[in-house]
């Protein structure tokens, strides 16, 4: 490729990422040096609509990509680039680790399960489900044995998840819980740790409900969902059908604090009906 079309080619792109504008004609709300991957440069419509106020209305109501536009038979440069920077955030989401300062601001001591490293959890979902011998062990002595409740935190699939909400929702969870007069066990983070693993975690603490909060795979709309996973009584090999979730934890979605409030109280139902998933009757 020669320097002539190379320079042509850069061209384009920077005109398309400075020249976007709305059908009104008003600037962008968006630069090219600004961050493309940010809610108002996504809200900036790309394409021209019969009513660019509908669209505009349209693209306030979800996160979906709409109204992007198409260079030809493809999509335009910024659509492409945006898109490749939420594919590069979801993979961050998977492959970092959660800062350790976040765990220890909110005092939690860290286990991990049978995965070694990464990789490991990423192919073997098996070993993401079991406890390590030496977790086991650090489980036993220092949590509260047999507690009502047994809350803990897992990186699952999204570290991004754990860092951005669990700051807000572990200590509002933790406190509706103890308003409740239930006995709740001693909180920690599970390192490398799938759903599965609170089945383990039930067994060796004896904890009545169990419930991990923990990182959901991350999409291209955000790599910060989190879900709870809570159980009744849960034994190693128990059907999923016995889980309840409390599912799409990010701004976006219910916010940390609320789901907080939330997830004590079904958790209170869950004690009350002894009984949790499918069993469990809202």
């Amino acid at each position: 490729m020669d320097e002539k079309l190379i320079a042509q080619i850069v061209e384009e792109v920077i005109r398309q990422l400075q020249a976007v504008q709305t059908q009104g004609g008003q600037k962008p709300t968006c630069s090219a040096c600004e961050d493309i991957t940010s809610p108002a440069c996504k809200a900036v419509p790309m394409l021209k609509a019969q009513d660019p106020e509908a669209l505009l209305r349209m693209k306030r109501k979800t996160n979906a990509r709409i109204g992007v536009g198409k260079a030809g038979a493809r999509l335009n440069t910024q659509t492409m680039l945006t898109l490749r920077a939420d594919h590069a955030q979801a993979r961050d989401a998977v492959f970092v680790d959660v800062n350790p300062q976040v765990l220890e601001d909110l005092g939690l001591f860290t286990v991990q399960t049978c995965c070694e490293d990464k990789n490991t959890y990423v192919t073997r979902p098996d070993l993401g489900r079991t406890l390590s011998k030496e977790a086991v062990k650090t489980l036993k002595e220092k949590c509260v044995m047999n507690p009502d409740v047994q809350i803990y935190a897992a990186d699952g699939l999204s570290s991004t998840a754990i860092q951005v909400n669990l700051p807000k929702i572990l200590p509002v969870l933790m406190d509706s819980l103890k308003a409740k007069g239930l006995k709740v066990g001693t909180p920690f983070f599970l390192r490398f740790g799938r759903v599965g693993s609170q089945e383990h975690v039930a067994e060796t603490l004896g904890a009545k409900v169990v419930c991990v909060l923990i990182g959901e795979r991350p999409g291209l709309a955000t790599a910060e969902s989190m879900s709870a996973y809570i159980a009744y009584n849960a034994y190693v090999g128990m059907p999923e059908s016995k889980r309840t979730v409390v599912s799409n934890i990010h701004k976006d979605g219910t916010a940390a604090v609320e789901a907080g409030a939330y997830v004590a109280d079904v958790i209170e139902m869950i004690l009350d009906q002894k009984a949790s998933g499918v069993e469990l009757v809202k």
